[in-house]
């Protein structure tokens, strides 16, 4: 399948796979710690934090697309900042793509993994703080363990999510082949204009096999850290 793809269908599916896996790898620690604090942790602003991390799912992405402009664009308030002082941008460039992909993405990681640390027994913790560990200590050897299933789906939803992740990639970055081009994107193009249609269909196989495998793997995965923790 894909040696039947042109130089810039391969680029665009490039480009998708590297920014959906640093946006993945670049979130998985905010959000394990967004997990646990909403999970274990109570707090003022406990319910606020709550309705930060899933508002993604509730804005239109392009809303969030046009919010990461204004913050994060050569004029916004993070974004003229970070170019003044070390000429970084994420602007029209693939690394706002993998930023826009982890914002959007981030509510279904971090929903994943709090489930996961719900269905641990505090008192499983509790009781290796009774012997002595510290609490990093505890959640190294007790907590994380337990929770690897629900990190490794969550970290496979992002993916998933990053690879389709479309309105608030365009509005941020725009669509530049080469450059911000992800498969969703040139899906788009492609529709476009006439005879797209065949260069379209290829790249929507090619997206749902993605998928498909990074499903399986996901569910590869998480059965083998069961059984290590079953003893099986």
């Amino acid at each position: 399948m894909l040696a039947a793809l042109t130089p810039e269908e391969l680029t665009a599916l490039g480009l998708s796979l590297k920014v959906s896996l640093w946006a993945t790898l670049a979130s998985l620690p905010l959000g394990l710690l967004a997990a646990y604090a909403l999970a274990r942790w109570r707090f003022p602003g406990h319910g606020l934090l709550n309705g930060l991390v899933h508002l993604p799912l509730i804005l239109p992405p392009v809303v969030t697309g046009y919010l990461l402009l204004l913050a994060f664009g050569r004029q916004g308030w993070i974004g003229a900042p970070l170019w003044d002082w070390f000429g970084v941008t994420f602007a029209f460039r693939w690394t706002g793509a993998a930023l826009a992909a982890a914002v959007m993405a981030f509510p279904l990681m971090v929903r994943a993994i709090r489930l996961a640390i719900e269905a641990v027994d505090p008192k499983l913790e509790q009781a290796a703080a009774t012997l002595g560990a510290a609490r990093p200590v505890v959640f190294l050897t007790v907590t994380l363990p337990l929770i690897l299933p629900g990190i490794i789906a969550g970290a496979v939803l992002a993916f998933a999510k990053a690879m389709g992740e479309f309105g608030a990639t365009i509005t941020f970055v725009a669509n530049i082949p080469g450059q911000t081009q992800t498969l969703p994107t040139a899906i788009y193009s492609f529709l476009q204009v006439p005879g797209g249609e065949a260069a379209a269909w290829r790249l929507v196989l090619i997206s749902v096999a993605v998928a498909l495998l990074a499903l399986a793997l996901s569910e590869w995965l998480s059965r083998r850290v069961a059984a290590r923790i079953a003893g099986r």
